[in-house]
């Protein structure tokens, strides 16, 4: 079912609720107001007979009958009969002759209890009322026909019917209205969507100035269009630039082997081409083997192995791992505030992951320092692991600061230095699955300084 008809349904539910409701108030209150005025009304009737009767020394049975007749009362059909203490009728009055209520001796005897008893006979309303303080107790019946009060309920009950049809027809109509002007914003922003394409991913939805949820709706899809342009972008960079560094080692070694085989070589000069072809091929397993990484780093924790990680070990492990890469290259760790808790210095991760993450940082800062020297720094703060990872080395531009994470991406004052643009994009990604954030500081010719924060693992967790 369409929305738009499920909000005019709903609304005209609501409607005919409070319309009903309303309608319902009216008829009972005027309902039991005409009973008060016809019991008042038959009160008055009683109390004057009973007057009567009890004064039979002045008004005998004849004279009272013509004061009833002439008593002005808005009811017709009206009947009055009066019963003493034993339940004998010693008067009668009836508009129309022959026309006798007949009371049960219950009905009496409870007009006696409560002093008056109140009932319906047929069309007619009729109370039987006692003077309690009158030792005869005579129990007098008075009936009568409400033909005013009973038309005007009809008149109203049909005034009421009326309005309330027209109220559901009303609110049917302006539901429908209201649905369509309230649902118009998700069809235009539905429209607008529809022309975006990966093709044009440019587009963004025009919000309005008001302070509404589908100018919200719209900044969040805007906001959703930009990121999946920036991640379009860094997928187009990413294969371009893969692409590029990919076919340079394999363009070198296709050059070299094809230069090789147009003539006849000595077996110095064929070790000299297999030596660069062998750098190449060596080039390509590496950057091959990173991008690899980078896939990996690219995923999900769910489809990573999660352990409990103690990161001083991890850290413990760059010197030795340093010199694999080149002999120059020296780490100077300092554990000089770490907490008296073993367990603060644990986080969720995998270890290989954030090894991989902290020694491509480990690795730039040895390689672009002078002494190549790479000092880290580990300490606990406010339940963060923080980890201070500084070189004295030739510092990185403002400008390629923001650029510097991105993969491929090398700074102007490192393009004459050997690397493939993708280690710190990959330390990145490994820290950010590892919940944790990466921060850089640095000035040209001075050196520059890495933050990593990494959130310690909970303690309930680990117990």
């Amino acid at each position: 079912m369409p929305v738009r008809i499920k909000i005019t349904l709903l609304f005209t539910m609501i409607v005919f609720l409070l319309l009903s409701l309303l309608c319902s108030s009216v008829y009972y209150f005027s309902h039991s107001n005409r009973i008060e005025n016809v019991k008042s009304r038959l009160l008055n009737r009683a109390l004057t007979t009973a007057s009567l009767l009890n004064q039979s020394e002045t008004f005998d049975q004849a004279l009272i009958n013509k004061i009833d007749a002439s008593t002005a009362l808005s009811m017709t059909n009206k009947t009055v009969q009066a019963y003493n203490y034993f339940d004998v009728l010693i008067y009668t009055y009836a508009d129309t002759p022959a026309d006798t209520i007949h009371v049960s001796k219950a009905i009496l005897d409870a007009a006696r209890k409560n002093k008056e008893v109140f009932f319906r006979i047929g069309k007619k309303e009729v109370l039987a009322w006692c003077d309690t303080d009158i030792q005869s107790k005579i129990v007098i019946v008075a009936a009568a026909y409400d033909a005013e009060g009973r038309n005007y309920l009809e008149r109203l009950q049909f005034i009421l019917l009326f309005s309330l049809t027209g109220g559901i027809l009303v609110g049917l109509a302006s539901g429908y209205f209201f649905s369509t002007g309230l649902l118009w914003p998700i069809r235009r922003i539905t429209d607008e969507v529809n022309v975006i394409s990966a093709k044009n991913l440019t587009h963004r939805i025009k919000s309005g100035h008001a302070n509404d949820e589908w100018n919200n709706l719209t900044g969040t899809l805007n906001e959703l269009l930009n990121r999946l342009q920036e991640s379009f972008d860094i997928q187009r960079r990413f294969i371009s630039n893969a692409s590029h560094e990919l076919s340079t080692p394999l363009t070198s070694i296709s050059s070299q082997l094809e230069v090789a085989l147009q003539r006849q070589r000595g077996a110095e000069e064929y070790r000299q081409v297999m030596r660069s072809v062998y750098q190449d091929v060596r080039h390509l397993s590496n950057l091959t083997q990173t991008l690899l990484e980078f896939a990996k780093a690219s995923g999900t924790p769910g489809g990573i192995e999660i352990d409990l990680v103690r990161v001083d070990e991890v850290l413990m492990l760059l010197p030795k791992e340093m010199k694999k890469i080149d002999a120059r290259y020296s780490v100077h760790l300092n554990f000089d505030q770490l907490p008296e808790q073993e367990e603060n210095l644990l986080v969720f991760g995998n270890a290989v992951l954030l090894f991989a993450a902290i020694k491509n940082i480990v690795s730039n800062a040895c390689k672009f320092s002078n002494n190549h020297l790479a000092k880290v720094k580990l300490s606990v703060q406010h339940r963060q692991i923080v980890i201070l990872i500084e070189d004295e080395g030739r510092g990185i531009a403002k400008p390629d600061l923001e650029n510097i994470f991105q993969p491929f991406y090398r700074a102007e004052n490192s393009r004459n230095v050997a690397g493939s643009g993708l280690g710190l994009s990959l330390a990145s990604r490994f820290i950010k699955l590892h919940k944790g954030e990466i921060s850089v500081q640095s000035v040209l010719n001075k050196g520059t300084a890495f933050t990593i924060t990494l959130p310690v693992a909970d303690k309930a967790a680990i117990l």
